[in-house]
């Protein structure tokens, strides 16, 4: 799965002058960390927000999520790596 595996660089400290040029060059908040575009059943790919154990998302992710899952992603939040791979693992081994 070479391609169908992809992060998001949203995150991360940025001087204005840089973050000036990612947002004109499309980049936006909100949007999840892990893409990975390999349709499963009913659902167009996989969209995943990272946290760690004690992080929230934000509004803006929270939207995103919803506003994926409505257009038929797997779209979710996982807290922690090992939540990170149960989800991975369902979206591949569950029927969907």
């Amino acid at each position: 799965m070479p391609n169908e595996l992809y992060a998001v660089p949203n995150g991360g400290l940025r001087t204005k002058a840089t973050a000036g040029k990612l947002k004109a060059q499309g980049l936006r908040a909100g949007v999840p960390d892990l893409q990975i575009d390999v349709p499963r059943g009913r659902y167009h790919g996989l969209r995943m927000e990272l946290k760690t154990p004690q992080g929230r998302p934000t509004p803006e992710q929270n939207l995103t999520i919803d506003r994926l899952v409505k257009r038929g992603y797997y779209a979710v939040v996982a807290y922690g790596f090992d939540e990170a791979v149960r989800h991975i693992r369902k979206y591949f081994t569950e029927n969907f």
